[in-house]
């Protein structure tokens, strides 16, 4: 790894400069640098063959995701012999994208919602077979699992916004039977936090500042304060739930800019310090499955690192790490036991694999590729690097380049290359270390591709987090064009060849990019990102209700004029008239964060101004493309677009169209090759 000095601002406008100007014409692009044959979009979009390996609380089952009659689906295998591999659902929509073992050893849990509404419903499925159940059957609300117990084996605790869609209630609910029972109505509570019987005994109020209280449950609904987290706290502090004695474990910032683990006093409020980290917040908690003693705390830097206080689980981690041999490791899943694990072993060039470790024995065994077909093709490594932003932050970034660019794989390719900055959603969110299907389709087809965690992104401190407040469109677009500046100036991007892309949040920054940085990308892929902060935040769901002050206060408040002038002024709606580079937008109809008129209204000022935009609407999606068949669509399109517009290699669209519920409302004819492949596979499509 290489680290680059901060530029001076001189140096800074010049790069930019360098990136100004108009994209070159294809005849004067040089030859992209990629390998021998194109790994197959179907490799990299299709649904995984397995996914989620995990294994029951007694040891005795075995369950996965894969495919089942064209979507994922729950499968089932006793522990001891896998090969006996059943499906338990039959989900023919959008799939089964998660779930969790009841601990009553007997049935599964999953989420589910309608064509990407998000109105999840809670289903059980028992594990010997049978029809999902619908446990919280309220048409048109959205339920999420609170909490689960060994100790309450056949009960989950489900919060449902049927009463009012702002706030989610509890009820407990037997999973056997599906009685429930209404704990109480919530009046203005984000979150509950149950001990170990199931027993509620905290809850987070949001503030009007921002901040949160944390109160204590003295019964039949009533509250009373314990603890104060203020605004600037409240992205970096969380109460994780109770521990073995007792006690609840916290990720806490307070006092301090990273945030540590702690053990706190219900009663009181008073915290423990269990561990305290030197250059990253805690970012994830590994506990015994029933003591419920921490064993070991995660830290990502660059990578993932996990901190290891139980000598004991320390052996057994050295172990896997000896016996896996290269990549990182996640526990997956233990049984109460804790003889049986599942293990996740993932490197950034080669798709998770999942293995089953047994303890007692001390033996490991393979279970699982989930794309062993794309494991077996040439893929690129990904290179954790930190790019210093205009006014002296740490900005962690990822960079993934052809493999034919860099041939001794040290991370900066012998010529400068297309590049595709890739944005991350949230923005309250971050980028990671690991396998990425994106970076590898775009390296495979001739893009070095740019990943940065820039101001606002999450895990690297309160100070770095907060400093993203009211700054979209403003410092936190200029890390992007930092980070631009410097892959320019380290000869990683041919200035005239970059391109932005990213999906939520990252699709806004695209956006952003085109309108504000108008000469900077030769293009931008939007996926479901708003263009009129006004707009999203006055038809955010109901139930972010909890969280609307938080986003008043770190975005802007459309409730009051100065609020109003703000939002307008960092939307890339009302800079539409500086857009001038190619945009491809894809959206999803039932999309309740980021509502389709964000992007009809952005795609309609362009066409009106003649600005070259395609738009790809899917009737059956919501704020992401679920079905493989509309993933495998859309990016079929965005290589097209990328291709036309940076010049690296594209597979043909062939029949990547069918089965999708795509239409193209606008701009087909920007796409080399999708007006043929819409009238040969989608003859009633319009356009």
């Amino acid at each position: 790894m290489r680290l680059t000095l901060l530029m001076p601002p001189l140096l800074l406008a010049m790069l930019l400069g360098a990136c100004q100007g108009p994209p070159p014409r294809p005849e004067e692009r040089s030859a992209t640098a990629v390998g021998a044959e194109p790994i197959p979009r179907r490799l990299l979009f299709a649904d995984p063959v397995r996914s989620t390996g995990r294994v029951s609380p007694d040891g005795r089952w075995l369950a996965w995701l894969a495919p089942h009659e064209g979507a994922m689906n729950l499968w089932v295998a006793p522990s001891e012999r896998p090969e006996e591999a059943r499906p338990l659902t039959r989900d023919r929509g959008r799939g089964i994208r998660n779930f969790a073992f009841a601990f009553d050893g007997r049935h599964l849990l999953y989420l589910r919602d309608q064509g990407g509404d998000e109105n999840d419903h809670l289903f059980a499925v028992a594990v010997e077979g049978g029809e999902p159940r619908d446990l919280t059957p309220f048409p048109g609300a959205k339920a999420r699992i609170e909490a689960l117990s060994e100790r309450a084996p056949g009960i989950v605790i489900a919060g449902v916004n049927d009463r009012d869609p702002r706030f989610f209630d509890p009820w407990r609910i037997e999973i056997a039977t599906g009685s429930r029972e209404r704990l109480l109505e919530n009046r203005g509570h984000a979150d509950f936090v149950f001990d170990l019987e199931l027993r509620l005994r905290l809850a987070t109020r949001p503030r009007q500042d921002g901040g949160l209280e944390v109160e204590r449950h003295l019964g039949d609904g009533r509250f009373a304060p314990l603890l104060t987290i203020p605004r600037e706290d409240a992205l970096t502090t969380r109460i994780l739930g109770f521990g073995h004695d007792d006690r609840p474990l916290a990720i806490d910032s307070r006092g301090h800019d990273l945030a540590a683990l702690y053990r706190l006093d219900p009663e009181s409020g008073e915290r423990e310090l269990i561990f305290s980290p030197e250059r990253v917040d805690v970012s994830g908690v590994l506990l015994h499955p029933t003591r419920r003693h921490v064993q070991a705390v995660l830290l990502n830097d660059l990578r993932p690192e996990w901190v290891v206080l139980d000598p004991e689980f320390g052996a057994d981690l050295e172990r896997l790490r000896a016996e896996l041999g290269e990549g990182e490791i996640a526990i997956a899943s233990r049984s109460l036991d804790d003889r049986l694990w599942s293990v996740t072993r993932y490197r950034s060039d080669r798709p998770a694999e999942f293995f089953l470790y047994d303890r007692a024995q001390r033996r490991t065994r393979f279970w699982f590729a989930t794309q062993p077909e794309l494991a077996e093709r040439p893929l690129a490594r990904m290179h954790p690097l930190v790019i210093p932003s205009r006014d002296g932050l740490r900005l962690v970034s990822y960079l993934t380049l052809p493999r034919a660019a860099d041939p001794d794989g040290d991370g900066r390719p012998d010529a400068p290359q297309p590049l595709v900055l890739l944005v991350h959603g949230g923005p309250w969110a971050r980028d990671g270390y690991g396998f990425n299907a994106l970076h590898q389709w775009l390296a495979d087809r001739g893009y070095a591709t740019l990943s940065v965690n820039f101001r606002g992104s999450t895990g690297f401190g309160k100070s770095f987090v907060n400093a993203g407040d009211r700054e979209w469109a403003g410092r936190m677009h200029d890390d992007l064009i930092d980070a631009v500046a410097w892959a320019v100036h380290e000869r990683v991007a041919d200035p005239g060849r970059v391109a932005i892309m990213g999906g939520s949040y990252g699709g806004y920054a695209t956006l952003v990019g085109l309108s504000f940085t108008p000469e900077t990308f030769a293009c931008g892929v939007d996926l479901v990102g708003p263009s009129n902060l006004i707009t999203l935040l006055e038809s955010i769901p109901p139930y972010w209700e909890s969280f609307r002050r938080s986003f008043a206060e770190r975005v802007g408040d459309p409730a009051t004029e100065e609020g109003r002038r703000l939002l307008a002024e960092r939307s890339p709606l009302f800079r539409a008239d500086r857009i001038v580079r190619p945009l491809l937008i894809g959206q999803g109809a039932n999309d309740p964060r980021v509502k389709q008129a964000e992007s009809d209204q952005i795609v309609a000022a362009l066409a009106a101004r003649g600005v070259p935009v395609t738009y790809a609407l899917f009737p059956d999606e919501g704020h992401a493309f679920a079905r493989a068949e509309n993933r495998l669509a859309f990016w079929a399109i965005a290589e097209g677009f990328l291709a036309r517009c940076l010049g690296g290699r594209s597979e043909p669209i062939g029949r990547d169209l069918e089965g999708s519920s795509l239409t193209v409302p606008k701009g087909a004819e920007h796409v080399p090759g999708l007006g043929e492949a819409l009238a040969r596979h989608r003859p009633e499509i319009r356009m």
